[in-house]
Protein backbone atom coordinates (compact mmCIF):
# COMPACT_ATOMS: atom_id res chain seq x y z
CA UNK A 1 0.00 0.00 0.00
CA UNK A 2 1.11 3.73 -0.78
CA UNK A 3 -0.20 6.38 1.63
CA UNK A 4 -1.52 9.22 -0.31
CA UNK A 5 -0.03 12.25 2.06
CA UNK A 6 2.14 14.74 0.42
CA UNK A 7 5.85 13.65 0.64
CA UNK A 8 8.09 17.15 1.26
CA UNK A 9 11.57 17.79 -0.41
CA UNK A 10 14.60 15.47 1.02
CA UNK A 11 17.03 17.59 3.01
CA UNK A 12 20.08 17.62 1.43
CA UNK A 13 23.89 18.50 2.67
CA UNK A 14 23.98 21.96 3.56
CA UNK A 15 19.98 22.23 3.87
CA UNK A 16 18.37 25.53 5.65
CA UNK A 17 16.44 24.36 9.02
CA UNK A 18 14.46 27.06 10.76
CA UNK A 19 14.27 26.46 14.27
CA UNK A 20 11.28 28.03 16.17
CA UNK A 21 9.42 27.86 19.18
CA UNK A 22 5.06 27.26 18.55
CA UNK A 23 5.09 26.53 22.37
CA UNK A 24 6.73 26.86 25.61
CA UNK A 25 10.08 28.91 25.74
CA UNK A 26 13.42 27.30 25.65
CA UNK A 27 16.33 27.72 27.45
CA UNK A 28 18.76 30.13 25.52
CA UNK A 29 21.92 27.93 26.06
CA UNK A 30 20.09 24.84 25.02
CA UNK A 31 18.88 26.06 21.59
CA UNK A 32 22.74 27.06 21.24
CA UNK A 33 23.44 24.04 21.45
CA UNK A 34 21.40 22.15 19.67
CA UNK A 35 21.82 24.81 16.84
CA UNK A 36 25.67 24.01 17.09
CA UNK A 37 24.80 20.38 16.73
CA UNK A 38 22.56 20.79 13.31
CA UNK A 39 25.32 22.62 12.37
CA UNK A 40 27.89 20.33 12.77
CA UNK A 41 26.41 17.49 10.82
CA UNK A 42 26.11 19.21 7.94
CA UNK A 43 22.98 21.72 8.11
CA UNK A 44 22.45 25.60 8.41
CA UNK A 45 20.07 27.22 10.27
CA UNK A 46 17.86 29.97 10.54
CA UNK A 47 16.79 31.01 14.49
CA UNK A 48 13.54 32.38 14.19
CA UNK A 49 13.08 35.75 15.60
CA UNK A 50 10.57 35.15 18.16
CA UNK A 51 12.23 31.80 19.30
CA UNK A 52 13.52 32.63 22.53
CA UNK A 53 10.69 34.84 23.76
CA UNK A 54 9.48 34.20 26.78
CA UNK A 55 5.43 35.32 28.74
CA UNK A 56 2.97 35.72 29.02
CA UNK A 57 2.53 32.04 31.58
CA UNK A 58 5.23 29.45 30.29
CA UNK A 59 4.40 30.36 26.28
CA UNK A 60 7.19 31.59 24.10
CA UNK A 61 6.06 34.80 23.23
CA UNK A 62 2.84 36.17 21.92
CA UNK A 63 0.39 34.12 20.00
CA UNK A 64 0.90 36.16 17.00
CA UNK A 65 4.35 36.43 17.20
CA UNK A 66 4.93 32.12 17.24
CA UNK A 67 2.25 32.11 14.70
CA UNK A 68 4.21 34.66 12.50
CA UNK A 69 7.38 32.71 12.78
CA UNK A 70 5.49 29.48 11.35
CA UNK A 71 3.85 31.36 8.67
CA UNK A 72 7.12 32.74 7.84
CA UNK A 73 9.03 29.65 7.81
CA UNK A 74 6.62 27.98 5.47
CA UNK A 75 6.95 31.05 3.14
CA UNK A 76 10.36 31.44 3.07
CA UNK A 77 12.16 29.87 0.20
CA UNK A 78 15.32 29.40 1.50
CA UNK A 79 14.08 27.30 4.04
CA UNK A 80 14.08 23.63 3.39
CA UNK A 81 13.06 22.39 6.66
CA UNK A 82 11.01 23.64 9.93
CA UNK A 83 12.76 22.23 13.73
CA UNK A 84 11.30 22.98 16.73
CA UNK A 85 13.04 23.80 19.60
CA UNK A 86 10.82 21.94 22.26
CA UNK A 87 7.39 21.18 23.37
CA UNK A 88 5.57 22.37 26.34
CA UNK A 89 2.52 23.93 25.64
CA UNK A 90 0.54 26.04 23.37
CA UNK A 91 1.16 24.84 20.18
CA UNK A 92 -3.16 24.26 19.96
CA UNK A 93 -3.72 27.78 20.38
CA UNK A 94 -2.46 28.49 17.16
CA UNK A 95 -4.45 25.66 14.87
CA UNK A 96 -7.90 28.47 14.42
CA UNK A 97 -5.10 30.73 12.74
CA UNK A 98 -3.15 28.57 10.63
CA UNK A 99 -2.99 29.73 6.76
CA UNK A 100 -3.66 26.41 5.35
CA UNK A 101 -3.64 28.03 1.23
CA UNK A 102 -0.06 29.24 2.78
CA UNK A 103 1.37 26.14 4.07
CA UNK A 104 -0.22 23.74 1.48
CA UNK A 105 1.55 26.09 -1.41
CA UNK A 106 5.12 25.79 0.56
CA UNK A 107 4.99 22.59 1.69
CA UNK A 108 8.50 21.49 4.07
CA UNK A 109 9.32 19.29 6.86
CA UNK A 110 8.22 19.49 9.89
CA UNK A 111 10.07 17.90 12.73
CA UNK A 112 8.52 18.18 16.93
CA UNK A 113 7.23 15.73 18.96
CA UNK A 114 4.89 16.40 22.40
CA UNK A 115 2.85 19.36 22.19
CA UNK A 116 3.14 19.88 18.56
CA UNK A 117 1.27 16.69 18.12
CA UNK A 118 -1.55 19.01 17.35
CA UNK A 119 0.47 20.45 14.62
CA UNK A 120 1.26 17.30 13.13
CA UNK A 121 -2.47 16.77 12.97
CA UNK A 122 -3.40 20.22 11.62
CA UNK A 123 -0.84 19.55 8.65
CA UNK A 124 -2.71 15.95 7.95
CA UNK A 125 -6.02 16.99 7.93
CA UNK A 126 -5.90 20.35 6.26
CA UNK A 127 -2.12 19.95 4.30
CA UNK A 128 -2.38 16.29 3.61
CA UNK A 129 1.56 16.81 4.74
CA UNK A 130 3.35 13.82 5.85
CA UNK A 131 5.57 15.16 9.28
CA UNK A 132 8.03 13.87 11.13
CA UNK A 133 7.74 12.43 15.26
CA UNK A 134 10.95 13.44 15.76
CA UNK A 135 14.55 15.18 18.10
CA UNK A 136 13.93 19.17 18.87
CA UNK A 137 16.82 21.31 19.24
CA UNK A 138 16.87 22.26 22.73
CA UNK A 139 15.31 19.29 24.24
CA UNK A 140 17.25 16.77 22.19
CA UNK A 141 20.29 18.08 19.61
CA UNK A 142 21.49 20.27 22.87
CA UNK A 143 22.50 16.56 24.31
CA UNK A 144 25.25 14.17 22.77
CA UNK A 145 23.43 11.58 22.66
CA UNK A 146 19.80 12.75 22.12
CA UNK A 147 19.06 12.04 18.61
CA UNK A 148 19.36 8.49 17.05
CA UNK A 149 21.30 9.98 13.64
CA UNK A 150 20.58 6.83 11.64
CA UNK A 151 16.91 6.96 11.64
CA UNK A 152 16.85 10.76 11.17
CA UNK A 153 18.65 10.42 8.04
CA UNK A 154 16.38 7.42 6.69
CA UNK A 155 13.71 9.62 7.87
CA UNK A 156 14.39 12.95 6.01
CA UNK A 157 17.25 12.29 3.40
CA UNK A 158 16.28 8.61 1.99
CA UNK A 159 14.19 7.50 -1.09
CA UNK A 160 13.69 3.55 0.13
CA UNK A 161 12.33 1.75 2.53
CA UNK A 162 14.17 0.80 5.82
CA UNK A 163 12.85 -0.52 8.85
CA UNK A 164 12.87 -0.32 13.00
CA UNK A 165 13.24 -2.92 15.75
CA UNK A 166 15.09 -3.98 18.87
CA UNK A 167 17.60 -1.88 18.34
CA UNK A 168 15.37 0.82 18.60
CA UNK A 169 13.64 -0.24 21.84
CA UNK A 170 10.77 -2.39 20.16
CA UNK A 171 9.07 -4.89 22.26
CA UNK A 172 6.35 -7.20 21.42
CA UNK A 173 3.27 -6.86 23.83
CA UNK A 174 1.04 -8.99 21.71
CA UNK A 175 1.82 -10.69 18.15
CA UNK A 176 0.50 -10.56 15.22
CA UNK A 177 1.19 -8.41 11.52
CA UNK A 178 -0.38 -5.42 10.30
CA UNK A 179 -0.11 -2.71 7.22
CA UNK A 180 -1.49 0.74 7.63
CA UNK A 181 -0.44 4.30 7.61
CA UNK A 182 1.69 5.87 10.95
CA UNK A 183 -0.48 8.07 12.89
CA UNK A 184 -0.52 9.36 16.23
CA UNK A 185 1.84 11.07 18.31
CA UNK A 186 1.75 12.12 22.52
CA UNK A 187 -1.14 10.62 23.73
CA UNK A 188 -2.58 13.41 25.80
CA UNK A 189 -2.87 15.79 23.17
CA UNK A 190 -3.82 13.39 20.59
CA UNK A 191 -7.27 12.56 22.86
CA UNK A 192 -7.60 16.14 24.00
CA UNK A 193 -8.43 17.21 20.52
CA UNK A 194 -11.00 14.68 20.00
CA UNK A 195 -14.66 16.80 20.18
CA UNK A 196 -12.98 19.59 18.52
CA UNK A 197 -12.50 20.58 14.73
CA UNK A 198 -8.90 19.67 15.28
CA UNK A 199 -9.83 16.30 16.41
CA UNK A 200 -6.97 13.68 14.56
CA UNK A 201 -9.16 12.20 11.29
CA UNK A 202 -7.73 8.11 11.01
CA UNK A 203 -9.24 7.73 7.82
CA UNK A 204 -7.32 5.00 6.32
CA UNK A 205 -5.94 1.65 8.24
CA UNK A 206 -3.53 2.69 10.14
CA UNK A 207 -0.42 2.04 12.50
CA UNK A 208 -0.92 4.13 15.86
CA UNK A 209 1.94 5.29 17.46
CA UNK A 210 1.41 6.33 21.30
CA UNK A 211 3.59 7.68 23.53
CA UNK A 212 3.37 10.56 26.55
CA UNK A 213 5.25 11.47 29.82
CA UNK A 214 4.52 11.66 33.18
CA UNK A 215 1.68 9.36 32.84
CA UNK A 216 0.53 6.63 35.47
CA UNK A 217 -1.19 3.18 34.43
CA UNK A 218 -4.51 3.76 35.34
CA UNK A 219 -4.17 7.41 33.02
CA UNK A 220 -3.17 5.42 29.93
CA UNK A 221 -6.16 2.87 30.51
CA UNK A 222 -8.64 5.88 30.56
CA UNK A 223 -7.12 7.83 27.75
CA UNK A 224 -6.98 4.30 25.74
CA UNK A 225 -10.81 3.57 26.63
CA UNK A 226 -11.57 6.95 25.46
CA UNK A 227 -10.14 6.53 21.80
CA UNK A 228 -12.12 3.29 21.33
CA UNK A 229 -15.05 5.02 22.91
CA UNK A 230 -14.64 7.41 20.54
CA UNK A 231 -14.03 5.45 17.50
CA UNK A 232 -10.24 5.94 16.73
CA UNK A 233 -9.27 2.44 17.28
CA UNK A 234 -11.82 1.42 14.66
CA UNK A 235 -9.51 2.00 11.68
CA UNK A 236 -6.09 0.92 13.67
CA UNK A 237 -4.51 -2.19 12.35
CA UNK A 238 -1.86 -2.51 14.74
CA UNK A 239 -0.66 -0.09 17.77
CA UNK A 240 3.05 1.03 18.78
CA UNK A 241 3.75 2.37 22.27
CA UNK A 242 6.88 4.76 23.08
CA UNK A 243 9.64 4.42 25.40
CA UNK A 244 7.69 3.82 28.89
CA UNK A 245 11.10 5.22 30.60
CA UNK A 246 9.51 9.05 30.73
CA UNK A 247 6.29 7.49 32.52
CA UNK A 248 6.76 4.39 34.98
CA UNK A 249 9.92 3.37 36.74
CA UNK A 250 11.98 -0.14 35.45
CA UNK A 251 9.50 -2.11 38.46
CA UNK A 252 6.50 -0.58 37.12
CA UNK A 253 6.51 -1.62 33.35
CA UNK A 254 4.99 -4.91 33.88
CA UNK A 255 1.99 -2.94 35.94
CA UNK A 256 1.86 -0.13 33.11
CA UNK A 257 1.43 -2.89 30.45
CA UNK A 258 -0.59 -5.34 32.35
CA UNK A 259 -2.98 -1.86 32.13
CA UNK A 260 -2.40 -1.38 28.83
CA UNK A 261 -3.31 -4.88 27.38
CA UNK A 262 -6.56 -4.57 29.56
CA UNK A 263 -7.55 -2.06 27.68
CA UNK A 264 -7.25 -2.83 24.71
CA UNK A 265 -8.62 -6.18 25.07
CA UNK A 266 -11.15 -5.58 22.28
CA UNK A 267 -8.40 -4.30 20.10
CA UNK A 268 -7.13 -7.31 17.68
CA UNK A 269 -4.42 -6.41 16.19
CA UNK A 270 -0.40 -6.49 16.95
CA UNK A 271 1.15 -4.44 19.64
CA UNK A 272 4.25 -3.57 20.42
CA UNK A 273 5.92 -1.19 23.07
CA UNK A 274 9.37 0.47 23.68
CA UNK A 275 10.25 2.37 20.42
CA UNK A 276 11.94 5.45 21.69
CA UNK A 277 10.51 8.28 20.10
CA UNK A 278 9.52 10.80 21.70
CA UNK A 279 9.97 11.70 25.48
CA UNK A 280 12.97 9.14 25.74
CA UNK A 281 15.45 8.33 28.11
CA UNK A 282 17.96 7.83 25.66
CA UNK A 283 18.34 8.95 22.12
CA UNK A 284 15.61 10.05 19.90
CA UNK A 285 14.46 7.70 16.88
CA UNK A 286 12.78 10.31 13.90
CA UNK A 287 9.48 8.78 12.94
CA UNK A 288 7.67 9.74 9.84
CA UNK A 289 3.90 10.59 10.17
CA UNK A 290 2.04 9.58 7.17
CA UNK A 291 3.77 6.90 5.39
CA UNK A 292 3.13 3.09 5.09
CA UNK A 293 4.34 0.86 7.37
CA UNK A 294 4.27 -3.17 7.99
CA UNK A 295 4.20 -4.28 11.79
CA UNK A 296 5.63 -7.44 12.12
CA UNK A 297 5.65 -8.84 15.46
CA UNK A 298 5.18 -12.23 14.55
CA UNK A 299 8.78 -13.14 16.36
CA UNK A 300 9.37 -11.92 19.42
CA UNK A 301 13.08 -12.05 18.74
CA UNK A 302 12.86 -10.07 15.91
CA UNK A 303 10.25 -7.21 16.28
CA UNK A 304 9.74 -5.02 13.22
CA UNK A 305 8.72 -1.87 11.97
CA UNK A 306 8.99 -1.91 8.19
CA UNK A 307 8.19 1.76 6.90
CA UNK A 308 7.37 0.62 3.25
CA UNK A 309 7.98 4.05 1.47
CA UNK A 310 9.93 7.19 1.23
CA UNK A 311 8.84 10.06 3.42
CA UNK A 312 10.36 12.28 1.33
CA UNK A 313 10.48 13.27 -2.54
CA UNK A 314 14.04 13.86 -4.37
Amino acid sequence: MTASFFKPRALRSGATLAVLSPASTPKPELVERGIAHLQRIGYNTVLSPHALDSGPLYYAGKLEDRLQDLHAAFANPEIDGIVCTRGGWGSAELLPYLDATLIRSNPKLFIGYSDHTSLHCWLHNEANLATFYGPMVAADFSQDDGVDLPSWHHSLTDSGAWSLGEAEGLRVLRAGRAEGVVAGGCLSIFVEAIGTPYAPRIERESILFLEDIGTKPYQWDRMLLHLRYAGVLEKATGIVFGDMGQCVSQEERDYLESAILHSLREFDGPIAVGLRCGHVSTYNVTLPLGVSARLDLTDARNPRMHLLEAAVSG
